[in-house]
């Protein structure tokens, strides 16, 4: 055997099969707990403060819009990271008003200066109409606080030596983020996912937000940041995972992706659909695109049917939705924005 592809099929096909037997007896809350606490082992040692302790938030910038008042914000994460982002404030709020927030995650791109509807100088955006130019509006529009971050290693937040190449097909640190963190036994969806546990532990403090009523919302990347918190942290009571819900071989394994979707030694517990499963019974909405070259119609039908079982099986079929849109890779947002306005509002 000269190709090794029939060899990566065989591991894949036994892993599989390892799979199946070991979740045939459990029941499913024993097989949440099991695959919970494979996940935080796999992704990565990120110890968090006591209590949601420790951010220390600063208001750097405070600009008001039409619709929305539009703060920049910086807080601690962890380990004296410090984390900025944009929030977002529907300017209808009434004195004293709690309202539902969405924590809202960017994919590949220049951060959360795209999900605010700013160009990577600052300035704003052409508008254009679609929802996907300035999602922060359009959850501010439906009643939601939002908060849009910078992602480790994207934006903002690349690494200083990455900045310094001054190379512009260098588009963000991923790549020199990741092989540094697997040497020391950790991965970038780790550490992302982490952050954004501490980004939940900031939006509870802020005197708009009803901290009962959290929801967040991820496309592509920030489908995978959404996701695993989600599966991790049970105050985010409604997620958006779009563009991204599929199965690892048919996406990730199947097409060469960015090094930050790979956590070593994941597929041993789990496929995808067995981590998006652990936001259940939880409500979860999924988007993706029929044209969509790197995440695979077919194979995100294939987990929404194996999440449409889940929910199923756990009396709580609808609470799971989906919506899969004419286009390719891309946001379309015709569903899953009033989805999430409207399951937060209903809490």
């Amino acid at each position: 055997m000269l190709h090794p592809d029939g060899y990566l099929d065989r591991l894949y096909d036994t892993l599989q099969q390892s799979r199946e037997a070991l979740g045939r007896d459990e029941t499913w809350e024993e097989k949440r707990a099991r695959l919970i606490e494979r996940l935080k082992q796999l992704l990565g040692e990120f110890p968090l403060p006591e209590n949601g302790g420790g951010l220390d938030p600063v208001v750097t910038e405070r600009v008001e819009l039409d619709e929305v008042i539009r703060e920049h914000v910086e807080f601690t994460t962890l380990d004296g990271l410090r984390m900025p982002a944009y929030v977002v404030i529907p300017k209808h709020i009434r004195p004293g008003e709690r309202l539902p927030a969405a924590l809202l995650w960017h994919g590949h791109g220049y951060g959360g200066k795209r999900m605010v509807g700013l160009l990577p100088d600052g300035t704003p955006a052409p508008v254009t109409g679609k929802p996907g130019d300035n999602l922060a509006l359009e959850l501010a529009r439906r009643g939601l606080v939002v908060i849009a971050p910078d992602e480790a290693g994207i934006g903002s937040r690349m690494l200083a030596r990455d900045v310094a190449l001054n190379d512009p097909d260098l588009k963000n640190s991923c790549y020199n983020l990741s092989v540094s963190l697997l040497m020391t036994g950790r991965t970038t969806a780790g550490l992302r996912a982490y952050e954004a546990l501490r980004t939940a532990d900031y939006m509870i403090t802020r005197p708009e937000v009803d901290s009962q009523r959290l929801g967040n919302i991820g496309y592509s990347g920030g489908g995978t940041v959404a996701s695993l918190s989600a599966a991790l942290d049970d105050r985010i009571r409604a997620s958006v995972v779009g563009l991204y819900p599929n199965t690892y071989r048919g996406s990730i394994l199947h097409v060469r992706h960015c090094l930050c979707n790979y956590i070593p030694g994941l597929l041993q517990a789990g496929e995808m659909p067995d981590f998006l499963g652990l936001i259940a019974p939880r409500p979860l909405f999924i988007e993706t695109g029929m044209q969509d070259k790197i995440y695979p119609v077919e194979t995100a039908r294939e987990a929404i049917r194996e999440l449409n079982a889940l929910y199923k099986q756990l009396g709580c079929e609808h609470l799971l939705d989906s919506h899969i849109h004419e286009g390719g890779h891309e946001v379309s947002g015709a569903q899953a924005l009033d989805w999430l306005a409207d399951t937060l509002k209903a809490l």
